[in-house]
C-alpha cells in the first residue's frame, strides 16, 4: 500500500498559465508559495523564515476555476498528489519537473470588495440539467500522451 497525498495552504506566485488541448481539455499551471514562519527553539536558537515554492497543475474544471478566479497573491488551499515528468528542450537536453497535480482547490480569504469568494457559495441544482457527476480530477493520462 502507498499514499501520494499533498495538502498545501499558500499564496499564488503569478497568474496561472492556461493551455487548452483537444476536446476542450484545459490545464492551468502556476507557482504556490508556502512559508514557515521565523521562530526560536527552546534553546534560544533563531530559525529564519523559509519560503518553499511548489509547481501546481490543475486540469479540467479546476483549470477553468483557475482561469476565472485565481490571480497572483490569491490565498489557496490545495489537495493533490506529487507527479514528476520529463521533457526535452530544443537542444535535446532532458529536464525534470516535480509538480502537484491538484485534485481539490479552495479559494481562501475575501474578495476585494469585502464579500465571500463566489465559489464558496452553495448553488441549488438546476432541475432542467442532467445531474450526472462531473469530475474535476485530473485525467488519467499516460506521460507519453502529454504534448509537452
Amino acid at each position: 500500500m502507498s499514499v501520494n497525498k499533498v495538502i498545501l495552504v499558500g499564496n499564488v506566485g503569478k497568474d496561472p498559465d492556461i493551455h487548452y488541448f483537444e476536446q476542450d481539455l484545459a490545464v492551468a499551471r502556476f507557482p504556490l508559495a508556502t512559508t514557515d514562519r521565523a521562530h526560536k527553539t527552546k534553546t534560544g536558537k533563531e530559525i529564519p523564515e523559509h519560503t518553499e515554492w511548489h509547481n501546481i497543475a490543475a486540469w479540467r474544471g479546476l483549470a477553468k476555476l483557475a482561469e476565472s478566479y485565481i490571480r497572483k497573491g490569491t490565498p489557496l488551499y490545495i489537495e493533490g498528489k506529487l507527479r514528476t515528468r520529463a521533457w526535452s528542450d530544443q537542444n535535446g537536453q532532458t529536464h525534470y519537473v516535480t509538480e502537484i497535480v491538484a485534485e481539490n482547490i479552495e479559494l481562501l480569504g475575501k474578495k476585494p470588495d469585502g464579500g465571500v469568494p463566489a465559489l464558496d457559495k452553495k448553488e441549488e441544482p438546476n432541475p432542467e440539467l442532467p445531474q450526472d457527476k462531473v469530475s474535476d480530477a485530473p485525467p488519467e493520462v499516460e506521460d507519453d500522451q502529454l504534448p509537452f
